[in-house]
């Protein structure tokens, strides 16, 4: 890739897109995260549940990409939760914040593949618990990894309901598996 054929690239693409859909896109994850956080605002846990930052980014791919292998729900649950541990457990065993981010960040990843549960958030997930540490350290590991618990199964159910709302939305995506023999005949014929 030549140099003008880069920059090229890093022009917007135009997709087909509805406006119509960007809106509700954008509305619904308002509601989700709206909706979110006064749930955990006024869940009796006893101790201050927040919103965690990577919360935000689940809600663009819930709300804006539904149908996306990353926003189903076993990547959103299981990438959120395993990061968190992940990022946890870095926080703790590693002293300098940056190693600890960063193995926490690249072993979420690893992790995330080995468990087919990739979601980008997640990696997010493990950079808050590090950087956070203080924080999620003073609290204790209870309220840690329920903190991540509290934001990743609301934020489920909250997509769950706001996507099957919204007209012509279904979620989560429907996997269509091909018969065997189809398949193995495509790939013969391609």
């Amino acid at each position: 890739m030549d140099f003008k054929d880069l920059i090229a690239s890093f022009k917007p693409s135009f997709d087909p897109v509805p406006f119509s859909e960007k809106f509700r896109a954008g509305l619904a994850a308002l509601a989700g995260i709206l909706l979110m956080g006064l749930a955990l605002r006024y869940l009796p846990t006893g101790v201050p549940l927040i919103i965690l930052g990577s919360s935000a980014a689940a809600a663009v791919l819930l709300y804006a990409v539904p149908h996306s292998p990353m926003a189903q729900p076993w990547p959103v649950v299981g990438g959120n939760l395993l990061s968190g541990l992940v990022g946890w457990t870095c926080s703790l065993l590693i002293p300098d914040p940056v190693l600890a981010g960063a193995c926490a960040v690249g072993l979420s990843v690893f992790l995330m593949h080995l468990s087919h549960c990739l979601h980008p958030p997640g990696g997010a997930t493990a950079l808050i618990m590090v950087l956070g540490a203080e924080q999620f350290h003073l609290h204790g590991w209870g309220w840690a990894i329920g903190t991540v618990f509290a934001n990743t199964i609301l934020s489920l159910l909250l997509a769950l309901t706001i996507n099957n709302l919204i007209p012509g939305r279904n979620y989560p995506a429907r996997r269509v598996v091909m018969p065997r023999r189809a398949a193995a005949d495509s790939t013969a014929l391609g």
